[in-house]
């Protein structure tokens, strides 16, 4: 009787044992189906945020505007889009004025995201930024260089100022001097990468340092150039707007095209050259796209900072490591991150402004570190 007692609950683990394996089998079929139309439907979610923040942006400023109203103006300027103009003209002339100063913080936080990972792709590097390889010194020592030019010398292209030009410009030929330093015999090893960055980015802080110190001219200007120095949306006509837009986008497109490369050099560069990849060939492009987004988001905005790191973390914590999804979703969350931040920087101590980079710190630096303490182990390269 024992016996029997003792047999009967083994045949029955023995019997429910095949009937939990297909269940258990379904259930991560599912979770995994789940994950999947999630990830699917990540890029329509964050595009309709992207414009839900770009309307509420519109909207706020010393003459309010509902917020439905602006939405209906900005679909009414997307091509292929008529509305039947049923709102005020004078609201949709406000707008239209404040739409440059939208459309440039949209801009420079798709660029700024996306150059940051591009970066942390081909550094293979979680604390990789947009602004680390020399880009920011860079960017500083030539807009400080503008700054003390004589007030005749001042010129404006295309709407750019001479600051904005010498900053594009000395974040550009950062990125060449790094490259060209790290650079032996055709092969630019990571590790050398990096610390050439750091290097040149510490020359270029010391000459700023030297000219602000040694210049008679700095006087009146040394606000403007702080200002500058701490970020700001300085941008509120469509000629410079124009001109960023198709930089980005020649920049966003190029990344999209380099996914498969990025991939690559997940495994190791050893594997992404056995796997058919020219490895120096791809470092160039990348470093030159990532160069190309932020001195086209400098240039109208200065040195905002965390908005190139924040955004491809938290994408990569919560869509995964392929970049053919991860380049897009962050170029989207960091557009909305910094037109939400831009319209915090000019109301929450209106008529004053605060600096655009030091609220993108203030924000993206605590919800940084609680995204790494709340994933924890979770989080993988």
């Amino acid at each position: 009787m024992a016996h029997r007692v003792t047999d009967r609950p083994t045949d029955h683990a023995t019997r429910d044992a095949p009937s939990a394996a297909p269940g258990s089998s379904v259930a991560r079929n599912w979770h995994a189906e789940l994950r999947r139309a999630a990830r699917a439907g990540v890029l329509p979610l964050l595009a309709f945020a992207l414009f839900a923040a770009m309307a509420i942006a519109a909207s706020v400023g010393a003459v309010p505007i509902p917020p439905g109203v602006t939405a209906r103006v900005l679909l009414d300027q997307l091509p292929f889009i008529h509305l039947r103009a049923d709102w005020p003209p004078l609201d949709a002339a406000i707008v239209l004025l404040r739409l440059p100063r939208v459309c440039g913080a949209a801009l420079v936080g798709a660029a700024l995201a996306t150059a940051g990972c591009l970066f942390q792709g081909l550094l293979r590097n979680p604390l990789a930024d947009p602004l680390l390889l020399g880009t920011s010194s860079g960017a500083a020592l030539g807009a400080t260089i503008g700054f003390l030019l004589p007030q005749t010398l001042t010129a404006y292209w295309f709407g750019f100022s001479l600051v904005t030009i010498f900053a594009f410009v000395g974040a550009v030929g950062a990125i060449a001097v790094v490259y060209g330093l790290a650079t032996r015999q055709g092969r630019t090893p990571v590790v050398t990468l990096l610390l050439a960055g750091v290097a040149v980015g510490a020359i270029f802080a010391a000459a700023q340092t030297l000219l602000i110190i040694q210049s008679d001219r700095i006087g009146n200007r040394l606000l403007p150039l702080f200002t500058w120095l701490a970020g700001s949306i300085d941008v509120d006509q469509w000629p410079p707007v124009a001109v960023v837009a198709s930089l980005v986008g020649a920049g966003l497109a190029a990344s999209l095209l380099l996914a498969p490369v990025l991939d690559a050099f997940a495994l190791g560069e050893r594997m992404a050259l056995h796997l058919g990849w020219r490895v120096e060939r791809a470092k160039l492009t990348i470093i030159a796209v990532a160069a190309l987004l932020v001195a086209a988001a400098v240039a109208i905005s200065g040195l905002v900072g965390f908005v190139g790191l924040v955004a491809p973390h938290l994408c990569r914590i919560t869509l995964g490591p392929r970049h053919r999804l991860l380049l897009p979703a962050s170029a989207l969350f960091g557009a909305t991150f910094v037109v939400v931040a831009d319209l915090l920087a000019r109301t929450l101590v209106a008529p004053s402004e605060l600096p655009l980079g030091v609220l993108t710190a203030l924000v993206g630096g605590p919800f940084f570190l609680w995204l790494l303490r709340r994933s924890g182990a979770r989080y993988a390269w």
